[in-house]
């Protein structure tokens, strides 16, 4: 199947995931992770985006971004998958020895509203769900914790959300999502289609051409 082009427009909001090869677990130590960190302050150095949150994993990472520009949102991640994986390798004395990443990264619209919202605890809950941590805000490795424990940072690598924060956020990120939410999140994961109201949905399907992430899968019934 011919690879099918990406949406990369300025303005819109996206939720991006890119995941290591065969899934193998490729940030180990505290040096792994803070090479994420650095490759994420110099690549927003050169490409300025803006980044809601996001949260690195020992084998995958989840961003929710707006690029200023057209194109940007390839420009960044290629540049920024291209310095972390310069960094690992020098880390680990591997050069040479091959991708880090499974490919390209995935990417979806969102709906800069209640999804939004959705979006934003599915991201930075991401440890917890996994049972890495005993709550959210306690994984070093995600905006989350940096936005409690470490203010300078978070000015220089995050965007204030298009909402407002609301007060009990801690506990809200905290509890499971919707059992819908989570399955509407998961699926546009794996399609790559816009995340929405039916509505809204609809209107970026049409404005994008984006047909190919809402057709089922399967052979087309002939009958």
């Amino acid at each position: 199947m011919a690879r099918q082009p990406r949406v990369d427009i300025s303005d819109e909001v996206y939720h991006v995931i890119n995941r290591s090869n065969a899934r193998w677990r490729i940030f180990k130590s505290e040096k792994d992770y803070q090479n994420v960190l650095d490759s994420l302050e110099e690549t927003l150095e050169l490409i300025p985006i803006s980044i809601y949150s996001f949260c690195i994993m020992p084998n995958h990472w989840h961003f929710a971004v707006k690029p200023h520009k057209n194109g940007d949102l390839g420009k960044f991640f290629g540049k920024f998958t291209q310095k972390l994986t310069q960094r690992w390798h020098a880390s680990h004395n591997t050069a040479g020895s091959g991708h880090l990443f499974q490919g390209r990264f995935k990417s979806f619209l969102v709906e800069k509203d209640s999804y939004f919202f959705q979006l934003m605890i599915y991201i930075e809950a991401n440890p917890l769900r996994a049972k890495m941590v005993k709550r959210a805000e306690d994984w070093q490795w995600s905006s989350l914790y940096l936005r409690i424990t470490n203010p300078a940072i978070t000015e220089k690598l995050l965007t204030p959300w298009l909402i407002n924060i609301p007060d009990n956020y801690l506990k809200l990120v905290n509890l499971p999502l919707q059992k819908e939410e989570l399955k509407n999140i998961r699926h546009a994961v794996l399609r790559g289609s816009p995340l929405g109201n039916q509505s809204w949905i609809n209107s970026k399907v049409k404005k994008y051409d984006l047909q190919y992430t809402i057709r089922r899968e399967g052979r087309p019934n002939t009958k």
